[in-house]
Order: structure tokens, then sequence, then C-alpha cells
């Protein structure tokens, strides 16, 4: 994977979008990237609300109406934080969560940063936006809880933890985690974790009481020859657990500024982390660097 040099941030005008921007700025100036706003036109949005103007007016008209007050928005949207000379601004009109993914692939983007949800209501969803976004687009997307009024802690170089799954994907997971810390100049650590559903049967971060399982042990073993098919020398742990919770502990345990997660749209093992994405990331108080 080349160097972070472009960042995607998709805006919606909202308070969040502006809590969220010290976040990106200092992303920006750690990885060293530029940075694009992005805004998508919804139609079907003002649509539902805006039925008795389209007796009146066709869909194109108005349409156009809201494309134009969206551009202006967009060209006086936090331009003291991301100067139009040096930020630019990219406005699309359809479905935000695709064509997030799409513009992203045409412009060579790197990096997406994407708040994931706003309010009580919403936690309980993903929001369908950042769900499509983690779907379908080419690059990792970097995901923090949407900020109301204050902004999440800063992204830091300190501590930054990889959860590998130990399928053939975890190499590329590894490969892009390693490339982006080592960019943001973070101590970069790996964590696996044993499967169990079942709390009873949970000894999330501690010792096993007669010493590592035959599990733990291979699992260990896997993991230390994928980082050294990498390349990589890194602290590694092994943890036992149900995986959302035993990853989220993880990582407040570690202090960690962000959490590293594969993702991928192929579906073809039943076992790797993307099942868990949406869960993760909705749940996590802490950023996540979906792969």
């Amino acid at each position: 994977m080349a160097p972070v040099r472009k960042i995607m941030f998709p805006v919606d005008f909202s308070i969040s979008s502006v809590a969220m921007s010290p976040y990106v700025q200092r992303a920006a100036k750690l990885l060293g990237a530029t940075v694009s706003l992005i805004h998508v036109v919804d139609p079907t949005a003002f649509a539902v609300f805006e039925g008795f103007e389209l007796y009146q007016r066709s869909m194109a008209e108005v349409s156009e109406d809201h494309t134009v007050v969206a551009r202006q928005k967009l060209g006086s949207f936090l331009k003291e934080e991301f100067p139009l000379a040096e930020c630019p601004r990219i406005l699309e009109s359809g479905d935000p969560g695709t064509r997030i993914g799409e513009i992203a692939r045409d412009g060579e983007f790197d990096l997406i940063i994407i708040p994931t949800h706003a309010g009580r209501f919403r936690q309980m969803l993903l929001g369908s936006t950042a769900a499509k976004v983690l779907d379908e687009a080419p690059c990792p997307v970097l995901t923090s809880k949407h900020a109301q009024t204050i902004a999440p802690r800063p992204l830091e170089h300190r501590e930054w933890l990889c959860a590998i799954d130990l399928s053939q994907y975890a190499e590329n997971v590894l490969r892009t985690g390693r490339q982006i810390s080592e960019q943001a100049r973070a101590n970069l650590s790996l964590i696996h974790i044993v499967n169990e559903e079942s709390q009873a049967a949970s000894n999330t971060l501690g010792l096993e009481k007669d010493g590592p399982r035959q599990e733990t042990r291979e699992a260990h073993e896997r993991l230390m020859k994928i980082a050294s098919e990498v390349g990589i020398r890194a602290a590694t742990l092994i943890a036992r657990g149900s995986v959302k919770e035993a990853l989220l502990e993880a990582v407040a345990e570690f202090d960690a500024d962000v959490l590293i997660i594969g993702r991928t749209s192929d579906g073809v093992s039943a076992g790797r982390l993307r099942d868990l994405t949406y869960a993760v990331v909705r749940d996590s108080p802490f950023p996540v660097l979906s792969v």
C-alpha cells in the first residue's frame, strides 16, 4: 500500500461535522496528507419532505435548487480550517454511501475519515451511509463516533492495536496497518482473539490458570508467522472471549489511539473480522481503522 496522501472528509454541514474537523486536521498533519471535503446531495431525502412542491415543479428543478444551495454551503463550510486553495471541495448527487465509495475510487483517495452515528436512537444502528462506505470503499476507512459538540480525542502517534484473525486476508490487514502506523510514527501491537462467546468461559486479558492451551499456542505461532511474513516485529497478545468485547477491552487496556481491523466484501471466510466490523465500529468509543 502506498502512503496516505489524500484524505476524504464527507460532510453534511452539521454541528457534528464541525466538531470532527479538528480530528481530521490532526490526522492530515500527522500523515502529511491533503484533505478534500465531500458532500453528496441525496435526492430522496428532500423528495420526502417536499412532496407538495413536486406537484408544482419537476424533480429536476427541485434537485437543481438543492444542488445550488449545497454548492454555496460547501464553498463556505469550514473554509478557515480547510482553506479552499489547499483543500478541494467535491459536490455530487446520488446515494451518499455509494457515491462516497465511487468518488474515493475515481479520485484515488487513500483514506476516508467519517463519523458513524449521532444521538441515542442511532447508536442502535451503524447508519446506512457509514455501513455502505465500509462495504464499498476501495481504501481504508477511519471511523469515530459522531461528536455532537466536542471533537473526539485527537489522533495521536502513540499506541495502535491491530486485530488479526489468522486468515489469508490477515497479511493484507497487517501490511496496511503497518504502513499507516509507521507513517504516523505509532507503536503497533498485534492482538488475536480466540473466540469464546460464553462470558463464563471468557478470560479476556488475563493469564490462563493452567498455562496456555493448545489453541492459544497455535494461534500465537500463526500470529508470529504472519508478522514474520510481513516483516514486522511487534508485541503480540492472544486474548480469549467474545471477539467484540475482548477487542474493545484490549483497546481500553492499551489506551490505544486506533484499533485496526480487517474488512472485505467477498464474504469468503465466515471467520473473518468482517462479520463483526459493524458491531465493533458501532460500539467502539475509540477510532477504528477498517482495512
